[in-house]
């Protein structure tokens, strides 16, 4: 393959899958009784592109399999079929064929899977042994009317836009696709071509008449423009013999019509060619200019970004801390400058940061087909519920919070829903319910994973973690009880499944949330089902932090842990047999962690100030020597750099060049067992 063709290969890939979370959701939406007409030709686009692209880059397994998908969902859309649920479950499975046979492409590695046995699925359906329809009214298109009489011919009348040329597309590669189609004739037309002297090299002068054969397939004549729609004029008329041209509605929008084709270059016949190419790299915005252009950028390079700005971060505080020791006239100005420097960088680095922001429907949307095949294998009826999917994430935490959440879908589907009958007997509505909702707290993303099922079973759980010889607190309040289930190996199912049973669940769950500066809360009330919060970092690369001081050494507790800071009065400070000193506050009493004796550093004995923290749902009292102030920090991985350390999440460069340690709030909390009500 040329090297010209590999530079489009990163393009490539990324539209495709793009396009398979297309089909999969459009798929979905029809089976559902969602779907329209729109629908199964948005599906039907999708699959006409990756079958296309990867054609041209020589990727046969994956032209192949979306060739025969192509002749499945065309039949569909035509009305010739109704939708039955092998051809869904075909459908469906070769859009998993399909990533796979893309991830393998792109690693340059054979694939497991190489779509032989989809291919053979889909043609079996494609022979009409499918019979159970599935979906409602909107699943599939109203069945076609009685057919005109064929056309002996189509002739299309085809005049670029300069729009076209200016977005990468290119004329000649849709007649070579429609040469695939038929024996076509295309004439060039350059009638409106200027004197030399008059051309104008940003305008389109040539336009194109072509000729097929009425036994030619009309959809795919339409779909050859299905990028350009919006970039050219064109007509496509079917002709009887010996008819005159019978007016058709454009494709695009109308436009005034181009002038009469006169003087014209010779009739040519194209012969077949190679299969079309893919859509282009980057699109140009649209002419009038009412949305964003875009473009698509490594995000290393975005990366890159956000380090430099890191590093600005880090020098705009070391010229704050230099500043503050000048004197003298010059005082005031340097002062001034620096605070500009201070507002400019911040706003800097909230744009940068941004390019990063991603909805977080990116993790959504992989779940209604998880739901589906997982409601189907276990016999449930399972609705999914979203809300909040364009509240936005840094891309990073997109990446890894995919898979605890699915970890938490299968569970609610799994232990959390009852069957129909179950339900219907509790008085239940007999369709379960998963929500998952999104939302923005302070600097924090909240993302709640909950179902309306029967709850958690506060005896059996326990009688498990005594039975597994779990630690378990004397007459444990509910949330100690759910706490349980984030013990590793704690498990409360009877047998081993491939869904469940093996005791690697929760736990994991909790650590993969954790790693990524975040913490878990669980939630259960009997027969009302199970809410999982999950509270996140916006960003794992700046954040507010409040600098304290221990000793000789700083540390910076995240602003979003932090609930307040105190000098607390001696009669509210108790010390209780087994659970150490703790600190009363409005009725609550709270476990007292000393940083200094926490981390072996020494201290004041009784340090005057401390701070109350919350994570993972519960509360501490932090005792440190001084607050120093508030400051953003960029974060620096102390695990990459160094090793794990326990209660640290973290570090930092403060302004005067020292490294400031950034405390893991939940990591303490979990260390401590919090208090009772009074």
């Amino acid at each position: 393959m040329s090297a010209d063709l590999k530079r489009f290969h990163a393009t490539f890939f990324e539209e495709s899958r793009e396009g398979l979370e297309a089909m999969e959701s459009g798929l979905l939406d029809l089976e559902a009784g969602r779907g329209t007409a729109d629908t199964i030709n948005s599906v039907f686009r999708a699959a006409h592109s990756i079958k296309g692209g990867s054609a041209t880059f020589g990727f046969t397994k994956v032209a192949e399999l979306t060739h025969v998908l192509e002749t499945l969902l065309d039949e569909l859309r035509a009305g010739k079929r109704p939708l039955t649920s092998d051809a869904m479950d075909a459908m469906l499975s070769s859009v998993d064929v399909l990533r796979g046979l893309l991830r393998a492409a792109e690693a340059g590695v054979p694939p497991a899977d190489d779509g032989a046995g989809i291919v053979a699925q889909l043609n079996a359906v494609l022979t009409g042994k499918s019979t159970i329809a599935v979906g409602g009214a909107g699943a599939a298109p109203a069945a076609a009317a009685p057919k005109p009489k064929a056309p002996s011919r189509f002739l299309l009348v085809f005049w670029p836009k300069a729009s076209m040329f200016m977005s990468g597309n290119d004329p000649l590669r849709i007649v070579r696709e429609l040469a695939e189609l038929g024996s076509l004739k295309a004439t060039c037309d350059v009638s409106k071509l200027p004197a030399f002297g008059a051309l104008d090299p940003t305008q389109s002068y040539l336009g194109w008449t072509l000729e097929l054969p009425g036994s030619t397939n009309e959809a795919g004549i339409k779909d050859a423009f299905a990028w350009v729609e919006d970039e050219c004029d064109l007509s496509i008329n079917g002709q009887a013999q010996g008819a005159p041209p019978a007016p058709e509605a454009p494709v695009a929008a109308p436009t005034p019509a181009p002038a009469p084709i006169e003087a014209s270059a010779p009739v040519a016949v194209v012969p077949a060619a190679g299969p079309a190419g893919a859509p282009p790299a980057t699109a140009a915005a649209s002419p009038g200019g009412a949305e964003d252009a875009s473009i698509r950028v490594q995000a290393s390079k975005v990366d890159m970004l956000i380090n430099l700005v890191g590093e600005l971060v880090i020098t705009q505080a070391m010229l704050k801390q230099v500043g503050t020791g000048v004197e003298g006239p010059l005082a005031e100005r340097l002062m001034a400058g620096l605070e500009t420097l201070e507002r400019n960088t911040r706003d800097l680095q909230e744009a940068v940061i941004s390019v990063r922001m991603l909805p977080v429907d990116a993790v959504f949307k992989r779940f209604p087909r998880l739901v589906r095949d997982l409601a189907g294998r276990l016999g449930k009826q399972v609705t999914l519920k979203t809300f909040g999917e364009s509240t936005e994430l840094d891309k990073g935490l997109i990446e890894k919070i995919s898979d605890p959440m699915v970890h938490l879908v299968r569970n609610a589907i799994d232990h959390g829903l009852e069957t129909t009958e179950d339900r219907l007997k509790a008085g239940k509505d007999p369709i379960g319910t998963i929500t998952l909702a999104a939302s923005h707290q302070g600097g924090n993303i909240i993302i709640e994973v909950s179902d309306d099922g029967k709850g958690l079973n506060r005896e059996r759980i326990l009688a498990k973690a005594r039975e597994k010889g779990i630690a378990v607190p004397e007459n444990p309040s509910d949330a100690q009880v759910w706490e349980l289930i984030f013990a590793p190996g704690f498990s409360t199912a009877d047998a081993v499944t491939d869904l469940s049973g093996r005791g690697v669940g929760m736990d994991v769950v909790r650590r993969n949330i954790q790693s990524l500066g975040g913490e878990t809360v669980l939630e259960s009330a009997t027969g009302k089902g199970t809410k999982v919060t999950i509270k996140l970092p916006l960003t794992l690369a700046i954040l507010d932090g409040m600098t304290i001081a221990v000793g000789e050494e700083v540390f910076v507790l995240p602003l979003g842990y932090v609930i307040e800071s105190m000098k607390p009065q001696a009669e509210n400070v108790r010390t209780v047999s087994g659970e150490g000193r703790v600190l009363r506050v409005r009725g609550e009493y709270l476990p007292m962690v000393h940083l200094g004796s926490h981390f072996g550093m020494g201290g004041q004995e009784k340090p005057p100030i401390t701070v109350i923290v919350e994570g993972d749902g519960q509360k501490l009292a932090l005792e440190v020597d001084e607050l120093i102030g508030q400051q953003q920090v960029v974060v620096k991985s102390l695990e990459a750099n160094y090793r794990k350390i326990d209660g640290i999440s973290g570090a930092t460069i403060l302004g005067d060049g020292r490294v400031a340690l950034i405390l893991d709030v939940p990591g303490l909390v979990r260390g401590r067992h919090v208090g009772k009500a009074a």
